[in-house]
């Protein structure tokens, strides 16, 4: 299949566009740091919670969500709708603390919050780690999904499709620094959702679907609709529902749902001008995220079952053309051939913007990493502003290169999201205490990177030679991690020396987390003759609660009430629709609440004086 002209007229346009955009924005960029990969902290909380939504918008997400649901139905997408819980965690938690904190990056955090040489090696070896290794695998994958769709639709070559996608984000990306990107995600985010709501649209017209009615009657999807795994299967039940819900959320490390936030999450909570700004961004990009985006895809997916039950088959027969990587993710990318000019054209630029949006938010924050917590803080510290934003665009096209190298060798899209899963289980806990506990110190995130790693390669390279015989499924394999990385660290936290007391009382001065893990440091302050200021805490935790709980009853309610509707059960959809409502009201009362003027002892006189 090949586009037509007016389709490479669509997509070139919006190529140049984002080329331009970089470049009217690239003075700015260059004039430091905090400009180049925090926009100067200046923004506002709707622009960064939409970037945050583009950013997790990428060319692999509705092949994962297509690959989830051909093989184990909608229920399967428990396994990342679960981490909604993380993000409201995160919004009404964290995104103050975050903001309050003033570090250019989030590993930046480490010398902050611990002291001593561990935490000088944590931040250096999270900047690499995090920075240029992952990162690069993460990139890959979003790069494998935009070579499977450009083999399907354009008969491009891998080698062809990173080029050029990867040759323009770069351009933009390099050039406009985090500004850059914000403005471009703000497009491609708006192009990419109504790539999506088109693509649902033509999949369901197909003759073979006959469509909505024709889709949800279909007997070979009768086993796929529901939104919940079937209780009567004990095994699916568990690992689809119960563990994610239960334990996956707060123990297990990934990207964009990172316990406590990080990575670019909690760069765009920086960049934001204040702390309800930052916390504005988070709980717009969670209802964005998981309200908004989910039901285009997951109907392209169950009509690529009724289209394209056999992927290789499909391949064969209709795109011998096509020669890279195939499964179950294909189906997205097969479906897309159905759509006609013009429209196709608007589709295949969605998907380069949801590739670019990924990859140039990737590109920005990998090279933070590299530039802040690695070259200027070990190599040469008295680097000037205008040396580090060149090391950070040099880095910005290293990363590209790598990850388009180790593109062209992957085979699809949760080969990462599994291993990465696993290699991050138990490590999550730590990154929520940190903040709320004195007793947390560099060590124990340090045993606990080095645990979940030791026992994943247990699990998948000694554990089969030294015993063959004995089988687990990989949820049992990560609950047992979680278990071991968890212990491990915690026997750390008491059995190591804390954190030196004067970096615990500038930490709590700086961020005022609250809560009463802080009690001890208070106490040893005060005997020590050298007392904390006392100031309001930036979140009221009971508060931050309830927040957090209706932050999902209102979230879930509306993904639950989208799909209520589309199966046609408007009495369902109405209930859940209400119930949502309900949750939206109750984080309207409550979330004045969460500020520290609310917590300050003259206010809470003010607003209750005495009798």
């Amino acid at each position: 299949m090949r586009l037509k002209t007016v389709d490479w007229v669509i997509l070139c346009g919006f190529l140049v566009l984002w080329i331009v955009i970089g470049a009217l924005l690239a003075r700015r960029a260059t004039k430091g740091t905090a400009e180049y990969f925090l926009a100067g902290r200046s923004m506002p909380w709707w622009l960064l919670g939409v970037s945050m939504v583009a950013t997790t918008f990428s060319t692999d997400t509705p092949n994962l969500v297509t690959g989830f649901v051909r093989e184990d139905g909608v229920a399967a997408n428990w396994q990342w709708w679960a981490f909604l819980l993380t993000g409201m965690l995160t919004t009404f938690l964290f995104a103050r603390l975050w903001r309050k904190s003033g570090v250019l990056t989030d590993i930046e955090l480490y010398e902050l919050r611990y002291s001593g040489k561990m935490a000088a090696f944590l931040r250096g070896f999270r900047s690499v780690y995090l920075g240029l290794f992952l990162n690069v695998f993460i990139m890959a994958t979003v790069t494998l999904a935009a070579i499977k769709i450009g083999g399907i639709l354009l008969g491009a070559s891998p080698i062809q499709v990173v080029v050029i996608a990867g040759t323009v984000t770069v351009i933009y990306s390099l050039l406009g620094g985090l500004s850059g990107v914000l403005v471009t995600d703000l497009i491609q985010f708006a192009i990419a959702m109504f790539g999506s709501f088109t693509a649902a649209y033509f999949a369901l017209q197909q003759p073979e679907v006959g469509g909505l009615q024709g889709l949800l009657s279909h007997p070979e999807l009768a086993d796929k609709l529901s939104i919940l795994p079937d209780v009567s299967q004990p095994e699916t039940f568990l690992t689809l529902l119960i563990l994610p819900l239960a334990v996956w959320w707060w123990s297990v490390w990934y990207p964009g749902a990172e316990p406590g936030g990080g990575g670019y999450i909690a760069q765009r909570m920086l960049a934001a001008k204040n702390e309800a700004h930052s916390q504005g961004a988070v709980l717009l990009f969670n209802v964005l995220h998981y309200a908004l985006r989910p039901w285009p895809w997951i109907l392209v997916a169950l009509a690529s079952l009724i289209v394209f039950p056999d992927i290789s088959q499909a391949v064969r027969t209709s795109f011998p053309h096509y020669t890279g990587p195939q499964g179950h993710d294909l189906g997205y990318s097969l479906m897309l051939s159905f759509v006609p000019p013009v429209f196709l054209g608007i589709i295949v630029t969605s998907l380069a913007a949801a590739y670019m949006s990924t990859i140039s938010t990737h590109l920005n924050w990998g090279a933070s990493y590299i530039v802040n917590d690695f070259y200027k803080r070990f190599l040469n510290p008295q680097a000037s502003e205008r040396t580090l934003v060149i090391v950070g665009q040099l880095a910005t096209a290293g990363l590209m290169v790598l990850a388009a190298l180790v593109a062209l060798r992957m085979e699809n899209a949760q080969q990462v999201f599994d291993l990465m899963l696993q290699v991050g289980a138990g490590t999550g806990l730590v990154f929520i205490l940190r903040w709320f506990w004195w007793r947390v110190n560099a060590a124990c995130e340090v045993t606990g990177m080095v645990a979940s790693l030791a026992f994943f390669l247990y699990q998948s390279q000694i554990h089969p030679s030294l015993f063959p015989d004995v089988q687990a499924s990989p949820e049992v394999w990560r609950l047992l991690g979680v278990a071991f990385t968890t212990v491990c660290w915690l026997a750390v936290a008491y059995l190591t020396p804390p954190t030196d007391l004067a970096t615990l009382k500038s930490f709590v001065e700086k961020t005022r987390p609250g809560g009463p893990g802080w009690r001890t440091v208070y106490r040893l302050c005060e005997q020590s003759g050298n007392p904390i200021r006392p100031e309001p805490d930036t979140v009221h935790l009971p508060t931050a609660i309830l927040c957090m709980i209706a932050g999902c009853v209102t979230v879930y309610g509306l993904l639950f009430s989208t799909g209520e509707f589309l199966y046609g059960r408007a009495g369902t959809g109405t209930a859940l629709a209400l119930i949502a409502a309900v949750g939206a009201f109750t984080l309207i009362k409550l979330w004045p609440k969460l500020s520290p003027r609310a917590n300050s002892p003259e206010h809470r006189i003010a607003q209750h004086p005495p009798q």
